[in-house]
C-alpha cells in the first residue's frame, strides 16, 4: 500500500526512519530503504551496531529519569515503533507515566496505534507536528491535553538533530523548547559524530544524501552547545554505550556507535 489516509508514503524513496528500522531488524521497510541502507553498510559496516547502540542510549536514559521522579516525557522524532518503546519503558518505572510522541512522518503515523497502547494508570498520546516549528507542536492539542508543561517533562531528542543542519535553526529550535519547558525538566539527545570515523561518517552522509536526506554530523563541542544552561548529569557528554552501560548491553565501541550522548537538567 503506497497510501495511508490520503497520504503518498513514497515507498518507492528510501527513507530515514525505515532505513533505522531495517538497521534494528523490524520489518517496517521496503526495498528501496534496504538498497540505500545495503549501501551505508556497505561504507560504515558498524552503522547497525550504532542503531542498537542508541536504542539503548534510549532505554537507559528514560528508566533513570523515571527513577528519578519525572513522570512526563515528550519524545520527537519518533520512528517507526520498535518494542520496547519509550512508553514502555517508562512505565515500566511509574504506570502513571504520560507520554507525548511527536513526527512529521507519516510512515510513522500510519503505525502510531502502536505507540497509544499504555498503562491504565498512564497515558500516551500521538502528535503529527515537525521539530522544525516548536511552537506549533507544543501548542498541539495532543500535547496540551496530556502532559503538564508547568511541570517537568523529559525531552528526547534521539539520533534528530543531525537531521536538522545549522542552516534550518538547529540550536535555535532546541533553545525554543529549553525555554518552554518547567525546572526539572530534562533534556536527552544522542547525535551522529565525525570524531571516531571521520571517513567513515563523511561516506554515510554522502549515502543519506543521496537518498534525499541531509545529515550534519557535529563535534563534541558542537553537540554540547545544545546543552547550554542546562546541567549535564553523570557521566556528562559520552559516545552512546559509555553513557550508564548496563551489564547486559552488547560491548559497542565509540568508534562504532559514532554517536555522542547526553542528559541535561534545568535547575
Amino acid at each position: 500500500m503506497n497510501r495511508y489516509d490520503g497520504v503518498d508514503l513514497r515507498l518507492n524513496v528510501p527513507h530515514s526512519a525505515r532505513m533505522y528500522d531495517y538497521y534494528l531488524g523490524g520489518c517496517t521497510n521496503f526495498a528501496a530503504d534496504r538498497e540505500a541502507a545495503g549501501h551505508a553498510l556497505a561504507v560504515a559496516p558498524w552503522v547497525r551496531a550504532a542503531a542498537r547502540a542508541n536504542r539503548a542510549f534510549m532505554h537507559r536514559a528514560t528508566r533513570a529519569l523515571a527513577h528519578a521522579g519525572i513522570d512526563q516525557f515528550l519524545d520527537i522524532g519518533t520512528g517507526i515503533p520498535t518494542s520496547p518503546n519509550l512508553h514502555e519503558i517508562a512505565q515500566g518505572v511509574d504506570p502513571r507515566a504520560r507520554v507525548v510522541y511527536a513526527d512529521n512522518d507519516p510512515i510513522v503515523l500510519s503505525h502510531a496505534q502502536a505507540l497509544l497502547t499504555g498503562t491504565p494508570e498512564g497515558r500516551t498520546a500521538y502528535v503529527e507536528a515537525d521539530v522544525t516549528d516548536p511552537g506549533r507542536l507544543l501548542d498541539a492539542p495532543g500535547l496540551r491535553d496530556t502532559i503538564d508543561l508547568d511541570r517537568p517533562v523529559a525531552l528526547s531528542l534521539i539520533a534528530l538533530l543531525h537531521f536538522v543542519p545549522d542552516a534550518s535553526g538547529a540550536y535555535g529550535i532546541v533553545e525554543h523548547f529549553k525555554s518552554a519547558l518547567a525546572p526539572g525538566s530534562a533534556l536527552v539527545i544522542s547525535h551522529v559524530t565525525p570524531e571516531f570515523t571521520p571517513e567513515d561518517v563523511d561516506r554515510v552522509v554522502r549515502v543519506y544524501a543521496a537518498a534525499g536526506t541531509a545529515v550534519q554530523a557535529r563535534s563534541r563541542a558542537e553537540f554540547t552547545r545544545f546543552f547550554d544552561g542546562w546541567t549535564l548529569l553523570e557521566p556528562g557528554v559520552v559516545p552512546t554505550p559509555a553513557w550508564r552501560p548496563a551489564p547486559a548491553d552488547p560491548p559497542v565501541t565509540a568508534a562504532d556507535a559514532a554517536q555522542y550522548a547526553g542528559v541535561a537538567m534545568a535547575l
